[in-house]
């Protein structure tokens, strides 16, 4: 059975962070593939402080272009009103019948997939891997991975992963003042937001 990474978020930008998850987490689990997915409209955010789908879409494939393993896809961007994970994965076991789906999330999520959209269905098609910072679990976080499998019958696994300190917040600052994003984000991606102008100051966005 084939075996899918499923790494979606803003994206707003794509930095190194996001891709060290994801690489963790194929080579951690032996993922044939990791899907990385830029949101559409999210219900959880400003939309005026995201960059359109469109460019942090572009952002995406620059930074996954020479990882074999990574794919960019297009389903959120393109979906018509609020995306939400649970349609999300829907979709894409419709679309990979024969594949294992897994879930990629920051640890600190599993406290709060409950409030999402539908959560046991998310639940129900996903094995959901929850990365650790520094790869220690402490008591709280295992009662909770436990509670959640309980639940909803499902399958939570803790990723042991490093953590880098990159803020998309901190990256999208730095633009505006001017500042060094070197070795924040991947180099095709730096030059693509020095062309663009993407965050600069006079530009909201």
């Amino acid at each position: 059975m084939e075996k899918i990474g499923i790494l979606g978020g803003t994206f707003n930008p794509i930095h190194n962070g996001h891709l060290l998850l994801a690489e963790t987490a194929r080579q951690e689990w032996g993922l044939d593939e990791i899907l990385l997915i830029p949101s559409g409209c999210s219900y959880m955010k400003d939309p005026k402080e995201i960059l359109p789908g469109a460019v942090r879409l572009e952002m995406a494939r620059l930074a996954a272009a020479d990882n074999p393993y990574f794919q960019v896809s297009d389903l959120e961007v393109m979906r018509a009103g609020n995306s939400y994970t649970c349609d999300t994965i829907q979709e894409l076991k419709r679309r990979y019948p024969d594949a294992q789906l897994y879930h990629i999330v920051g640890a600190d999520t599993l406290f709060h997939m409950e409030t999402w959209k539908d959560p046991e269905r998310i639940f129900a098609d996903s094995i959901t891997l929850a990365a650790v910072r520094g790869g220690q679990a402490d008591d709280q976080l295992l009662r909770q991975a436990e509670y959640l499998m309980h639940k909803y019958n499902t399958s939570v696994h803790l990723l042991a992963s490093l953590h880098l300190e990159i803020s998309a917040t901190d990256i999208r600052n730095r633009c505006r003042q001017g500042k060094s994003i070197r070795y924040l984000v991947p180099e095709s991606v730096r030059l693509f937001l020095e062309k663009s102008g993407c965050y600069r100051q006079g530009n909201s966005k």
